[in-house]
């Protein structure tokens, strides 16, 4: 059953069951001029222009997305793309991550202080189109990966073997691709799920961290490469009507780091430049029409 929103003084109402939304137009609250958008529309629309809908008909069947968001720009602008964006206040970073930090080193609560913290970080990312964007994973799912990973490592440690933490290190690099596939799946929209997924294969996933080791000794290079397997990890996201795309350049990516890398090592502006460097590949990774890019 589809749910549907209005905008009313320049906010966004809803959403509303179809059933509840017709009650709306009875009562006059959603007149022929009103703003609506209901899911798999393009862009807000007057309700006289949507058939069906205020004549008492069956609206349109559309497929599953999220409402447009709405801004200064007007109602659809956003449907047709934008930039990333992230919002979050310092101190509420700071004492998250410390606790994040301290308490990791316990090891037994990491899969649960990892969903806590990616739960609050998640809506601090704003997507064009997709309000109030959350995550819905479940620490549990991560229980057996990661004390399963620990136990190994442990045994590992035993033998002593290069070879068996050379194997290791692929296992943890497997684990990390199985992590970004459980959380890309896990990302909702308005409490609806995005029914996004990463479709990188896993042997892609691991050549790219292969080379992304191998240019550090470059000591440049490596920057080039993030932005090149940036670019590969935008693309291998799917679900989404639109492209998500990263403009971000290896230089770019060289000159901030080195700033990151200073202002660091001073300790207290740590928070600051965690947000400067979230915020820019926000502003750098963008959704555009597919076809466009």
């Amino acid at each position: 059953m589809a749910s549907w929103f209005y905008a009313s003084e320049g906010k966004q109402q809803g959403p509303f069951p179809e059933g509840q939304f017709r009650d709306l137009i009875a009562q006059g609250v959603v007149r022929s001029d009103t703003l609506v958008w209901t899911e798999g529309m393009a862009g807000w629309q007057k309700a006289a222009e949507i058939p069906g809908l205020l004549g008492g008909g069956a609206p349109p069947m559309i497929p599953g997305g999220g409402p447009p968001m709405m801004g200064a720009g007007g109602y659809g602008g956003a449907a047709s793309g934008g930039s990333l964006a992230v919002d979050f206040g310092i101190l509420e970073f700071t004492w998250r991550t410390l606790v994040l930090a301290i308490g990791s080193c316990f090891i037994i609560p990491v899969p649960w202080l990892f969903v806590w913290y990616t739960k609050w970080i998640v809506p601090c990312v704003k997507v064009p189109g997709r309000p109030n964007l959350s995550f819905t994973g479940s620490a549990m799912t991560l229980v057996p990966w990661f004390f399963g990973f620990i136990v190994l490592a442990i045994a590992l440690g035993f033998v002593g073997s290069q070879l068996l933490s050379n194997l290791l290190f692929i296992v943890q690099i497997v684990l990390y691709w199985l992590l970004i596939k459980w959380m890309i799946a896990n990302l909702a929209s308005n409490g609806q799920p995005l029914g996004l997924s990463f479709t990188g294969s896993v042997w892609a996933y691991i050549g790219w961290n292969l080379l992304f080791a191998i240019s550090i000794i470059t000591i440049i290079g490596w920057a080039w490469v993030a932005a090149a397997q940036l670019r590969w990890f935008c693309r291998s996201i799917e679900g989404t009507r639109r492209e998500i795309v990263f403009k971000g350049s290896g230089l770019d990516i060289l000159w901030r780091g080195i700033v990151a890398a200073i202002l660091s090592s001073l300790i207290i502006p740590i928070p600051w430049v965690y947000r400067w460097i979230m915020n820019w590949f926000a502003s750098q990774t963008e959704l555009a029409p597919r076809g466009s890019a």
